[in-house]
């Protein structure tokens, strides 16, 4: 799926290119990350994702975005028991948006089902490797788990991803030393092909950078886990049904676990790997640890791998002083203010 992922990636590029000549007479140009790369995520998910259905997928994720924005402001009410069921203005539009999504990922689904004869198996998007469950007995997944999956996978996939390139962004726009040396190994490596699976395997410092990114400004900011049976956790007795907030934030700044330096920006310390990079194996937590990890951890990384190699090999950047920062949590961790950047071209 890189192909499709790169193939998303240099639209926006050109897309850039052509502001830059319009606009900025191949000086520089100003753009504004956050949403950048919320289009670009949710266009590679909806292509990776639905394939040829790319376009219906979009429009479904498109109101999930909204319906997101929504349950995030609710998050802050003051609950009433009850009140989810009343018909206000907000639940009223949050209603909508759920039977939008539902009547969309329904159709793209019954849509593929009539269109495919007896073949045992459906296609290579991920889509199709969902639907291929029908051979797998109790393992078959049926349309409102194949829906809920989609849900699931575009906020997860979509979301945390887009925060993930903007935090780098971010960090290799103040830390230029850094950004020279990945444009390096990019140009060592891939020269300015389009980076294949090997290539990508082959790019030790974007994935340290990538790491110290998720350290430093992890998009998920806490974990939240209830426990199955009554254990001991330490010195703590945990009752079975008792809720566990897991901070990953201060688990990632801790001095304890990553020594003095642990609110720097030092890649270094991931050039043996994750699990030797600080003084427990498991203090490096951006994709949760244990068989409740998350699934599209690969696909997460080896997409922000080649979006940020893309881009390596065809601009330089630095932060706007427009910029404010101001890290807020809105079920992910971004920039409150936005991520304005000062992009140029190469001229290679």
């Amino acid at each position: 799926m890189i192909s499709r992922m790169a193939a998303c990636t240099i639209s926006m590029l050109d897309e850039w290119k052509r502001q830059l000549a319009i606009e900025a007479k191949n000086k520089s140009l100003t753009i504004e990350m956050c949403e950048e790369f919320r289009e670009l995520t949710s266009a590679i998910i909806a292509h990776t994702f639905f394939g040829t259905s790319f376009a219906h997928g979009k429009e479904a994720f498109n109101a999930q975005t909204k319906l997101q924005h929504l349950i995030a402001a609710s998050s802050f009410d003051v609950f009433i028991p009850g009140i989810q069921y009343i018909p206000t203005r907000k639940n009223l539009e949050i209603w909508k948006l759920d039977r939008k999504i539902t009547k969309s990922l329904q159709c793209i689904i019954e849509s593929r089902l009539n269109s495919q004869s007896d073949s045992s198996f459906y296609g290579d998007d991920l889509l199709d490797i969902m639907m291929d469950t029908k051979n797998d007995g109790p393992n078959k997944l049926n349309m409102n788990e194949i829906m809920e999956e989609c849900k699931t996978f575009f906020f997860a996939g979509h979301e945390a991803t887009s925060h993930l390139l903007v935090w780098t962004v971010f960090l290799l726009s103040l830390h230029k030393d850094w950004q020279e040396k990945l444009r390096q190994e990019v140009m060592q490596i891939c020269g300015m092909e389009i980076p294949d699976p090997d290539m990508l395997s082959k790019l030790k410092m974007v994935n340290m950078v990538l790491l110290e990114a998720l350290r430093l400004y992890c998009p998920v900011i806490e974990l939240v886990r209830m426990a199955s049976k009554d254990m001991k956790l330490g010195d703590l007795m945990i009752p079975r049904g008792t809720g566990l907030v897991i901070p990953i934030t201060m688990i990632h700044r801790s001095k304890e676990y990553w020594g003095e330096d642990s609110n720097d920006f030092n890649p270094m310390r991931f050039i043996n790997g994750a699990s030797k990079a600080a003084k427990h194996p498991n203090a490096l937590l951006p994709f949760s640890m244990g068989p409740r990890n998350c699934i599209g951890q690969n696909f997460s990384m080896m997409q922000a791998k080649t979006v940020i190699a893309l881009i390596l090999q065809r601009f330089s950047w630095s932060l706007s002083p427009d910029y404010q920062h101001a890290p807020d949590k809105n079920l992910t961790l971004q920039p409150q203010h936005g991520l304005p950047i000062i992009v140029k071209p190469l001229q290679l």
